[in-house]
């Protein structure tokens, strides 16, 4: 006699980049084991590996890893452990006025959103004439960051990897006519000003975002925390 087949709930969620309404169901047992497997790894790529397969298992494939950016699978995956494993998290953030205390606060994971800073754009003027395209990150650009690199070091690698076309007045160069060469001796020409109107692409794209209020026991002083990013929400 077979085992009966167990039926699992469905959900609707919005991908952030196209605003299409996709279905999603939570988490079985067979992709918690390799969530835990690759956490108990520790390594960076095996987990994001994980992360990658669990959104496009629970999807029903509805999410591309390779093409949906960064920030639509950071928020499908916080979807998917809210309605996995509950909602509430409990975090230890630090207080700002001090910037020591650390405070436990709680948070409902299915209330983050992606945010995106009014001054974002695609499109980065580095000169009357010269203007870049850019791309979102994408999985696989995470996997391939070493993250003992300082923060500036994993930002240009990334902006390596982004660049999506040149435009010099008229003319416009795509990224398959470009070297991996004549890319980084193009950023290297970059002027000090030039590159900060790179990096703040990457500052202001859309990001899982959440303001958090805090009261510090000790000085009884009340501030607010930034949080950025999914390994912000996961503690």
């Amino acid at each position: 006699m077979a085992l009966p087949k167990l039926q699992t709930s469905e959900y609707t969620l919005t991908v952030p980049s196209t605003q299409e309404e996709i279905k999603y169901r939570p988490f079985l047992v067979k992709e918690q084991k390799i969530l835990m497997i690759a956490q108990e790894s520790g390594e960076e790529s095996q987990i994001a590996d994980a992360i990658g397969q669990l959104v496009t298992n629970c999807t029903f494939g509805s999410i591309d890893v390779n093409t949906n950016p960064m920030f639509d699978i950071e928020y499908v995956f916080l979807q998917l452990r809210a309605k996995s494993a509950g909602a509430k998290v409990k975090l230890n953030v630090t207080c700002p006025d001090d910037g020591e205390t650390k405070v436990e606060t709680e948070i409902d994971l299915s209330e983050i959103t992606v945010q995106m800073s009014l001054e974002h754009s695609q499109e980065v003027s580095l000169t009357e004439d010269i203007k870049l395209g850019l791309r979102y990150p994408v999985l696989k650009d995470m996997k391939n960051l070493d993250m003992n690199l300082s923060d500036f070091e994993r930002s240009i690698i990334m902006f390596h990897q982004c660049v999506e076309y040149v435009m010099d007045g008229d003319e416009t160069i795509s990224r398959v006519d470009m070297t991996t060469d004549e890319i980084a001796d193009f950023v290297d020409s970059f002027n000090t000003e030039q590159l900060e109107n790179v990096l703040k692409f990457f500052e202001t794209m859309p990001k899982l975002r959440h303001v958090i209020d805090v009261v510090n026991p000790n000085t009884k002083v009340k501030g607010e925390v930034l949080l950025e990013g999914l390994p912000s929400f996961l503690g």
